[in-house]
């Protein structure tokens, strides 16, 4: 019977959540939603010099926003907390020693400098790569070197110290990665890592691996930049007598840069014309901003839905996958090795597929905040009707009230090409007589277009000597939705006025 599928995402708070580490929660999140599994969240905040105030709420922010809930985590709790390492700092140790007596990890008392001068060393006769090995280790200060009086004596005087990986030499280290299949590594590739420290704290390494087989985490889902270090887990799980309940691995591909040249880093946060993290990040200690997806207008679902693409396949040709769709569609099988180049106008796409799915009473609500902070006034009543007029043509809601003012302002400016080519002796004669056809009507959209065909009929004009100078003259501008729904929108008396405005103001 195969174990309950628990999966983690485990974000180090040293500043903001970049794009790639959301798609990392969330294939997580769709991988256990479909299989009936748990998705769990946990802070990574071993490495306590790297940590920045504020980046752990940051991160709980923005997988909230994303639609990325967990089932335990800081915040909900859950039977197998702590879910923050620096909280469960208690619980490392005895494996540490465990690994020592049994002679799988040794003290290191090497200081910063000594390490420097020995690459340097190697450097200059011409070895570049040095490493803390099975080689090495016997030539440098630690437990393997030293007798037991001399480590003693150097614990007891608090000495700093590391304890490092006893790795052994020239052996296979095998696993399966669901993405990637088998993976054969050589020991002889691989250093000691530093797997503990003197002030207490265990290094990634260690620590990850102990929480997952504490927490009984079945898969590791997670970026392809862990894949050299998953032998040094294969390992660890080995050492620990814990290699029967090893999780499955899954190792995901880079996102890279629209150009395929390089991994799409935190620094490229605004320098490539789009944001890098979901939301927008100010950094506390320095005050460096970036740009989020959620403030310049993106939806969640777009976002989300344009991730999952990034590296993921449905197999069919559709695009558009709500998160419940994603979940059920989701599967590890159909993600890619290779990595996947971001597109920015591909998101911009997505977010419009959004605008013109979403209901336009949701979108009238949405829009309501956008209209206050810009100080516009607007009739509640007619905006789910404004909204279905706009929505087709706009990116984002913001873009929606730039192209659509009109609805809301009689407008101070005309399209200048209009006016220019259309706008000649017989247009006030023609916006005149439509203003008076159109209020011998109902005023409903359907009505307003009789009238015009009728008048155009009359007086055989084409549309185009009536329809432009008309709308110029409602709206100011050249082109737009149907003029008729626009017309209806703003009832008799707001287009009167506005017909009246403009014959006074035009040449």
């Amino acid at each position: 019977m195969s174990k309950p599928v628990r999966v983690r995402f485990a974000p180090s708070p040293t500043g903001p959540l970049h794009i790639g580490g959301v798609r990392t929660a969330l294939y997580n999140y769709l991988f256990a939603k479909k299989q009936g599994g748990t998705f769990i969240l946990r802070i990574e905040d071993t490495d306590q010099t790297r940590y920045i105030k504020g980046a752990e709420e940051y991160i709980q922010e923005a997988l909230k926003w994303s639609g990325i809930v967990p089932d335990e985590g800081p915040e909900k709790g859950g039977d197998y907390g702590p879910y923050r390492q620096s909280d469960r700092k208690a619980g490392y140790g005895k494996f540490v020693q465990q690994l020592i007596d049994e002679d799988k990890a040794y003290y290191a008392f090497d200081s910063a400098e000594e390490l420097t001068e020995m690459r340097e060393q190697a450097k200059k006769a011409k070895m570049p790569n040095w490493q803390y090995n099975s080689i090495t280790r016997n030539s440098m200060k630690n437990s393997l070197t030293l007798s037991k009086d001399e480590v003693q004596a150097k614990l007891d005087a608090n000495e700093p110290y590391a304890v490092r990986i006893k790795i052994p030499r020239n052996e296979e280290v095998r696993f399966h990665d669901t993405i990637r299949g088998w993976i054969v590594v050589n020991t002889s590739n691989l250093d000691d890592k530093v797997i503990f420290k003197s002030d207490g704290m265990p290094t990634y390494h260690m620590a990850n691996v102990i929480d997952d087989y504490n927490m009984k985490i079945s898969h590791v889902i997670r970026g392809e930049e862990w894949l050299p270090s998953a032998p040094l887990h294969v390992l660890l799980y080995r050492f620990l007598g814990w290699e029967d309940a090893m999780p499955e691995f899954a190792h995901l591909p880079l996102i890279l840069k629209p150009d395929g040249n390089g991994k799409l880093s935190k620094r490229d946060g605004d320098r490539l014309g789009f944001p890098v993290f979901p939301i927008n990040w100010k950094n506390p200690e320095t005050g460096e901003t970036a740009s989020g997806y959620r403030e310049q207008g993106y939806f969640p679902e777009a976002f989300t839905n344009m991730l999952a693409f990034l590296g993921w396949n449905p197999g069919s040709d559709q695009e558009i996958y709500p998160l419940q769709d994603l979940i059920d569609a989701f599967s590890l099988e159909r993600v890619g090795k290779a990595g996947a180049k971001f597109d920015a106008k591909k998101t911009v796409w997505f977010n419009e597929q959004y605008l013109k799915n979403t209901e336009n009473k949701k979108l009238a609500e949405l829009l309501v905040p956008v209209l206050k902070e810009q100080e516009i006034e607007f009739n509640t009543a007619q905006l789910p009707s404004i909204c279905g007029l706009l929505k087709e043509r706009a990116s984002f809601l913001t873009e929606m009230v730039q192209n659509g003012l009109y609805f809301f302002k009689a407008p101070n400016e005309y399209d200048e090409k209009t006016i220019n080519k259309k706008w000649k002796e017989n247009a006030p004669h023609i916006v005149e007589d439509l203003k008076a056809a159109f209020s011998r009507t109902d005023y409903t959209a359907q009505s307003l277009k009789e009238a015009f065909e009728t008048y155009l009929a009359q007086n055989e004009l084409s549309f185009g000597k009536a329809g432009p100078v008309l709308r110029v003259a409602i709206t100011g501008s050249g082109m737009g939705p149907s003029l008729y729904d626009i017309c209806a929108i703003l009832g008799q008396k707001e287009v009167e006025s506005r017909i009246n405005k403009a014959l006074k103001e035009l040449p």
